[in-house]
């Protein structure tokens, strides 16, 4: 499967029972596969894409990002942006990394994949840039270990490498 940004997908359970990290949200919900995620490709290293899970709660987003304006002067852990004709919440606070192997498949309404728009995929890739970059400098604004699944990714691309 191609991987582009741009669009949303949804991660195979194997990746979520591998990581086994309780701050990710889960997988299905009565059957269905929710949430889907934006995919960011990493600009270090290109085998992997950074997952914003999207959410279709607004209003409760709405009220936890004027918190975080009010507290902070700023929030960059949660947009809202336009995906499938509706606002949505895109929740950098929730991101982690994989690697292709965890692709299921695209996110489509009525069998058509949806993309974001250019400005929003801007938004969201600078925001994420610079969560990952204050992470770095050890302001963790994520939920998820991401150390430890960037970790357990680097080590399923060696086993794939090594096969």
């Amino acid at each position: 499967m191609e991987i582009r940004q741009g669009y949303s997908y949804h991660i195979k359970d194997e990746f979520f029972d591998r990581v086994q990290d309780k701050y990710l949200m889960s997988n299905k919900e009565n059957g269905n596969y929710r949430p889907h995620f934006y995919a960011i490709q990493d600009k270090k290293n290109q085998a992997f894409y950074w997952m914003l899970p999207i959410s279709s709660q607004v209003e409760k987003y709405k009220i936890i990002i004027e918190k975080k304006k009010r507290k902070y002067g700023k929030c960059n852990t949660i947009i809202i942006g336009k995906f499938a004709g509706k606002e949505n919440a895109f929740l950098i606070q929730n991101a982690f990394p994989v690697i292709a192997k965890f692709f299921d498949h695209i996110h489509t309404v009525e069998n058509k994949p949806i993309t974001v728009h250019d400005e929003l995929n801007r938004i969201l890739t600078e925001n994420l840039g610079e969560v990952l970059a204050l992470h770095n400098r050890g302001i963790n604004l994520i939920f998820s270990d991401i150390e430890k699944i960037r970790t357990i990714m680097e080590q399923e691309l060696e086993n794939t490498e090594c096969q």
